[in-house]
């Protein structure tokens, strides 16, 4: 039996709910059986950064950077190599195979991204595959520009400095607020573990001690991450600090929120927001820097007053 194509029940819910079940359904064919040839094999050749979404050994979903030299990320057919894995210290450093994963491999400086499903074929001492069920690019929506780079001399080889805990730290909510990028991680009952790209003006997440939130802007419809929380309300947000390789996992559960249009910190004007209530929190290092060239140049602006919780 093959693998469910098309929208799930929740993606569905959401489209109606937010009135866009029939520009929703034009895209559907998006999430066929993928071809990893051509250009997209190409651009994950040139890649050097993905970020993957799985699960710990206690079950728990996490959302991971993956740093490495172009041509780390190998495509063939409907499989992709990643020849590199969690640093230590990371939740998915001992990473179990056999289960559901979503990647996001992106490219900073051009606004292009790609999205990939499917499920960890295998793992061994110096990467992973995944054997990939969609694939498929989003727009440049949101993307701030960067150029990435590694530290200078030997300090990305150095293993660093793990903290761990069950709520955030005052440094947490600090470099949450900000932040103008971070990743989200979602998973389906049946249909597997998802990655995706949030961007925004800094301050767009509003955080404080107990949790945080974020506006949800105007997008393609499909409502792929939104679906995923309307049927199980896992999540695992990845913040990096592009300016100390600083990065933040958070661990926990997402809701969306479902305001009247226009309302404070309705930056997008959606009448849509998600909130997050993290359970674990991890922050370590990644060699991982980039310096911001542009915002994309639509971002909405803030429509409350940043570092306030919008009731």
């Amino acid at each position: 039996m093959g693998v469910p194509t098309g929208f799930h029940e929740g993606e569905l819910a959401v489209q109606r709910r937010a009135g866009v079940g029939g520009p929703a359904a034009r895209l559907a064919g998006m999430l066929a059986p993928p071809d990893l040839s051509g250009g997209a094999a190409i651009f994950l050749r040139d890649r050097d950064l993905a970020v993957l979404t799985a699960r710990d050994h206690d079950g728990l979903l996490w959302t991971s950077p993956l740093p490495g030299a172009p041509g780390f990320l190998v495509a063939r057919d409907r499989s992709l190599e990643v020849r590199a894995l969690p640093a230590p210290g990371d939740p998915l450093a001992d990473l179990a195979t056999d289960q559901p994963a979503g990647m996001i491999a992106i490219d900073f400086a051009t606004r292009r991204r790609l999205r990939i499903n499917g499920f960890l074929a295998g793992v061994g001492p110096t990467g992973l595959t995944v054997a990939v069920d969609q694939a498929y690019g989003n727009c440049p929506q949101y993307i701030q520009r960067r150029h990435l780079h590694r530290p200078p001399g030997r300090a990305g080889t150095r293993v660093p400095e793990v903290r761990s805990g069950g709520s955030l730290h005052a440094d947490d909510v600090r470099l949450i607020r900000a932040a103008d990028t971070f990743f989200l991680g979602t998973a389906h009952p049946t249909r597997g573990a998802d990655a995706s790209h949030r961007g925004g003006t800094p301050g767009f997440v509003r955080a404080d001690s107990d949790g945080l939130w974020w506006p949800d802007y105007p997008g393609n419809n499909m409502f792929n991450s939104l679906g995923n929380l309307a049927a199980d309300s896992t999540a695992a947000l990845l913040f990096l600090d592009f300016t100390t390789g600083t990065t933040l996992q958070l661990s926990g559960t997402a809701a969306v929120d479902w305001t009247a249009p226009g309302v404070p910190g309705d930056d997008g004007g959606t009448g849509r927001r998600v909130r997050f209530t993290p359970r674990h929190v991890v922050t370590t290092t990644v060699p991982v820097l980039g310096e911001a060239v542009a915002p994309y140049p639509r971002n909405p602006p803030l429509t409350d007053t940043p570092g306030q919780e919008t009731p």
